[in-house]
């Protein structure tokens, strides 16, 4: 085939979402001179921030205050959080925000005219701001139209990354498939920046869209990247139970109930880590995700869920907040009622149940967005900073989404703009030139042989996806035991095996989705790796990690990262790091103080 001329900039953006675009602003800012490269597998405006709901936290009232917003947020992460990155994090959050307003996202207003902020699970202040309950549209629509403004911006619309090029320990670029045309190009850049998002599609009930499937954590692993503590898998309490899609913890923080079989609020029997002997029933059902919805299972335990044909499910209702609210602060939660569930919610209760919502794992980074590959930075879902320890509260990533997608933004500007030796007339020369060359080269052979001129192929890409979902949700759900998670580890090792047979049988090159689909499922694959492997040496439970043969927390063995580490044919390698600890001493997990 035709070796095509590589693309070229200066720093090069995988992932065009909240955190790729907010980079790209914080990159053109930094130096105007830098050339940028924006790679998203969909356009921009289709990126998964588009459908967060809820809003984005930030110290903003009186009443409220960074140490209180750092500490909701270290005891919500089940002490699992690095305070050096919350404080930090807590303390740019309003500056972010603020400038956000001046971009022109348009937050909800009181009467009076100042910021909205309603409150949020696990906060003890209100301090989540909001524009109705389509918060990520809003912003999303504001960063994208801010990007436009910077002509050093060169986006690559439908472009899929399929491996990253390293040469000599340090990233300088990826391959990608231009998918209306097919063609297979290396992109080379002296700085790259990971944003892809999480990878909820490992497991069949997610909120996440179809789009969520790991792409940019498999790319940084195979490269040799760390995956840390990426055992932390929070469910969603309140997913449509056949769709998965989100209903906002903006209907609980307005007053709606969750209710079993007969009606009751059943959260007032469990302890959600707050202070009382009983959660107050003004506020118990913004308790944390993770301990909403091990209540759910509890119920179920005990026969009080209904059930229905895609599984069992709980009410949540509304219908007391009145009409006025919900069209006013809660509409797009109508909307997908009627589209989805053909009810109305100011009449009628809406069927919930817990789904896989966020990964507080990702590509190993440091408070800069710097990876330990030279040259490579990760921001957003797919990054793990740690600023959401075991368990993230909700409104936070929209804000984390900001805050780390300009820091890693400003510090690969910096680090590319240090960089000139050997990178001149448009590309890498000398032997780094030809290294990059046949790193190229063996992509696009595997690419070929793998899938694209591939024949005798026994697997298909759909059968294998299904019984992954089986393995993961049967085995390392919001439950884990040292065996179902055993059994989970032999099932995703011998569909890996069973994956180097797919047969794909679209040959073409237009926009050849099940390509797309096949590679999609290889990352998955690894991401359920290293989920697995994480998550059976940690002997505890914290956060959203479970384990029924290990009920409690283990400071003393425990309070550290995980890393999971690639090896080829076998299990990832388990290693540890030290949480970062600073001013709050691990305690009992409580909120609501």
């Amino acid at each position: 085939m035709t070796n095509p001329a590589p693309q070229t900039c200066d720093v090069l953006i995988i992932g065009a979402g909240g955190a790729g675009l907010r980079a790209a602003i914080a990159v053109a800012e930094a130096n105007p001179d830098l050339s940028i490269g924006l790679i998203s597998k969909v356009y921009p405006m289709r990126s998964h921030t588009v459908s967060a709901e809820g809003g984005a936290a930030a110290v903003i009232k009186e009443n409220d205050s960074l140490d209180h917003h750092a500490y909701d947020t270290i005891s919500g992460g089940d002490w699992m959080c690095d305070q050096d990155a919350v404080e930090l994090f807590v303390q740019e959050a309003p500056q972010e925000m603020i400038r956000m307003e001046h971009w022109g996202c348009p937050w909800s207003r009181e009467e009076n005219g100042k910021v909205a902020v309603r409150p949020f699970g696990g906060m003890k202040n209100k301090r989540t701001w909001f524009a109705a309950d389509k918060t990520g549209f809003h912003m999303l629509h504001t960063l994208f139209q801010t990007s436009l403004k910077h002509d050093k911006v060169l986006r690559f619309d439908e472009w899929f990354a399929t491996s990253l090029l390293v040469d000599d320990g340090r990233c300088v670029g990826t391959v990608a498939i231009e998918m209306a045309t097919g063609k297979i190009q290396a992109v080379i850049a002296k700085a790259v920046i990971i944003c892809t998002g999480g990878a909820g599609r490992v497991f069949p009930f997610t909120t996440n869209a179809n789009i969520k499937t790991g792409d940019g954590m498999a790319l940084a692993y195979r490269a040799g990247v760390p995956l840390k503590d990426m055992e932390f898998v929070q469910y969603h309490p309140t997913g449509l139970p056949f769709t998965g899609i989100l209903i906002t913890e903006a209907t609980r923080a307005e007053g709606g109930y969750l209710l079993n079989k007969d009606g009751y609020r059943y959260l007032q029997d469990y302890d959600l880590g707050k202070p009382e002997p009983k959660p107050v029933l003004r506020s118990m059902e913004l308790g944390p995700r993770d301990r909403l919805s091990q209540a759910f299972i509890k119920e179920q335990e005990k026969g009080r869920t209904l059930q229905g044909p895609y599984g069992h499910y709980v009410h949540l209702d509304i219908r007391h907040l009145g009409e006025k609210i919900i069209n006013t602060k809660l509409p797009f939660v109508r909307e997908l009622c009627l589209k989805y569930e053909n009810l109305d919610p100011i009449k009628e209760m809406i069927p919930v149940r817990p789904v896989v919502h966020y990964m507080m794992g990702g590509i190993h980074t440091d408070i800069h967005g710097a990876t330990p590959l030279k040259g490579l930075y990760a921001a957003g879902e797919c990054a793990c900073v740690s600023v959401n320890g075991a368990n993230r509260l909700g409104s936070n990533s929209l804000t984390e989404l900001l805050v780390f997608g300009a820091r890693a933004g400003k510090a690969a500007a910096t680090f590319a703009a240090s960089q000139n030796g050997g990178f001149q007339n448009g590309g890498f020369q000398g032997s780094a030139g030809n290294t990059i060359k046949a790193l190229y080269a063996d992509e696009v052979r595997r690419l070929e042989q793998q899938f694209l001129k591939k024949e005798g192929g026994t697997e298909k890409i759909a059968t294998i996806r299904k019984e992954m979902h089986n393995a993961m949700e049967g085995g390392a759900g919001i439950y884990r035991t040292e065996d179902s998670l055993l059994q989970s580890q032999k099932e995703i090792q011998a569909l890996k095996e069973r994956f180097t047979r797919v047969q794909i049988s679209d040959h073409s090159s237009t926009f050849n989705t099940e390509l797309i689909a096949a590679l999609e499922l290889s990352c998955l694959l690894d991401v359920a790796e290293a989920v697995i492997q994480a998550a059976l040496h940690r002997k505890e439970s914290r956060g959203s990690h479970q384990r029924t043969d290990f009920p409690k927390r283990d400071d003393e063995n425990y309070l550290v990262h995980s890393l999971a580490y690639r090896k080829d044919n076998d299990f990832p390698e388990i290693q540890y790091q030290p949480v970062t600890i600073t001013r709050w001493a691990p305690g009992e997990r409580v909120y609501g103080r």
